[in-house]
């Protein structure tokens, strides 16, 4: 019977449904039955199943527990409005705007990122601004209209503007826009939270006490040439004088804003301070306090390390007094270098010691260049094979380079003037000169049999008839010079 029953309020709904009209409106298609059960026309949430997401306003957060009838008050629901201002009032008084989405959620009425949603504002929150409460700028009867006066600096610091002394802005004609003279990230209005980009306060420039520079009280345009505050300094400045010596009065010149006027540096180009120049005290050149016209020629300074040099004498000597002739800015004039262009030091004449060759501290041009002059010695004690029995020249070179040990050694002048040894068959074939010349006492005397072996009896024989011959080298070189 039960089942009876519900069959036929089920059909009772249908044909009251299928001859009444609807009042959710003409064009509502939904079936009832997904909102309403046979129960009763109320919204029976126990079979409720409408998919509110398929509509303009899907319903997340507080929407989801909001009765129907709060934003359907007549039951048509394509009357129904999506904007937030159709459902809630405007207590921002048009403020900021009808969309509500840019600053809340269906969450929560509350704000939590304000100070970045001001970030997109044409007053973005920099600075010591970030951390001011909001009705310090938006000041009305409710806190919640945020219209403000201005987004100007003056339209909310006219007052300090105006007030302010020590300078006095209006007297000065000082700009209302603060930000020309202060910082947005200064928590105070002097000091470092001053701009002052056009003059750098850095160092001993970095000074609490603004009046010691502008010192009428006003804060208008003063002169920024460092004489205009350091005449005093300049003209009390006694080492080097300053007046003296005709210093430039701008005195980044020489010295930076460091207290104390130290390190000061001169650009030194008209004369570089290199090497043992570099640390010198000034007063060593500029003597007497002299700082103009000062000769840059070594022997203005130098004349009496030139006149004491005496390894070599540097006067008897004649050395010329430019003295980058040999000498560099090193500290100690050492290493010392002179163009020897003359006498090419080279191999075992590099490294000599000069004294070797200058005996008696003469350096003067007249000095001999022949070999002998240092190397006589050298040639009366060869005895492989003996020079001076042999007759050598004395001009070493004609056989020796300036190799150290004047070895290899090579007679350049055999192949010309004797016996090709150097070139044709005998290239080569022989090592040592006693090879052939057996008798070092007597470069002379030579042997071609020793190395050109014969049997005299055959030799004799076919040299039968032969003028001049005999079983000799000498003989031999008669006929066979090549």
């Amino acid at each position: 019977m039960r089942i009876l029953s519900l069959i036929l309020t089920a059909i009772a709904v249908f044909l009251i449904g299928l001859f009444t009209k609807s009042p959710h409106g003409e064009n509502f298609k939904v079936s009832c039955s997904v909102c309403h059960s046979a129960n009763n026309w109320k919204l029976d949430k126990a079979i409720y199943s409408f998919n509110h997401a398929t509509t303009k306003l899907p319903l997340v957060g507080q929407h989801v527990s909001v009765d129907c009838k709060m934003c359907h008050p007549t039951l048509v629901f394509a009357e129904a409005k999506t904007g937030c201002v159709d459902c809630h009032k405007d207590v921002h008084e048009t403020s900021v705007g009808f969309d509500c989405n840019r600053c809340h959620t269906p969450n929560s009425w509350l704000v939590n990122n304000a100070t970045q949603l001001h970030q997109l504002s044409r007053f973005p929150l920099v600075g010591v601004h970030a951390a001011v409460d909001c009705y310090k700028c938006h000041k009305t009867e409710s806190l919640l209209n945020f219209k403000v006066i201005g987004v100007e600096c003056n339209n909310c610091h006219n007052d300090l503007y105006l007030a302010t002394t020590q300078p006095n802005h209006v007297a000065v004609g000082y700009s209302t826009q603060c930000n020309d003279c202060h910082t947005l990230f200064a928590k105070t209005w002097n000091g470092a939270g001053s701009n002052h980009s056009f003059f750098p306060l850095t160092q001993g420039h970095a000074i609490a006490d603004c009046l010691k520079c502008h010192t009428t009280g006003t804060f208008g345009k003063i002169s920024t040439a460092c004489i205009s505050c350091h005449q005093t300094d300049f003209n009390s400045a006694s080492n080097p004088n300053h007046q003296a010596a005709q210093f430039s009065t701008n005195c980044s010149t020489c010295h930076s804003t460091a207290p104390g006027w130290k390190p000061a540096t001169f650009d030194h180009s008209v004369f570089p301070l290199t090497q043992g120049h570099a640390n010198v005290d000034c007063l060593k050149c500029h003597t007497n306090g002299n700082y103009t016209n000062i000769p840059t020629t070594c022997i203005s300074c130098h004349q009496t390390d030139f006149n004491n040099a005496s390894s070599p004498s540097h006067q008897s000597n004649q050395f010329s007094t430019n003295c980058t002739t040999c000498h560099t800015t090193a500290p100690g004039w050492t290493p010392a270098t002179f163009n020897h262009t003359n006498f090419p030091l080279t191999l075992g004449h590099a490294n000599v010691d000069c004294s070797k060759c200058h005996t008696n501290g003469n350096y003067n041009n007249s000095l001999s260049t022949v070999c002998s002059t240092c190397h006589q010695t050298d040639y009366n004690n060869t005895n492989n094979p003996s020079h001076s029995a042999l007759g050598f020249s004395t001009t070493c070179t004609q056989c020796h380079t300036t190799n150290p040990g004047w070895t290899p050694a090579q007679y350049t002048q055999h192949d010309s003037q004797y016996f090709p040894i150097y070139s044709g068959n005998h290239k080569g074939a022989w090592t040592n000169c006693t090879d052939c010349h057996q008798n070092t006492s007597n470069y002379a005397l030579y042997d071609c049999i020793d190395c050109h072996t014969h049997n005299k009896t055959d030799t004799d024989a076919r040299h039968r008839g032969r003028n001049g011959y005999s079983y000799t080298s000498t003989a031999c070189y008669g006929c066979h010079k090549r």
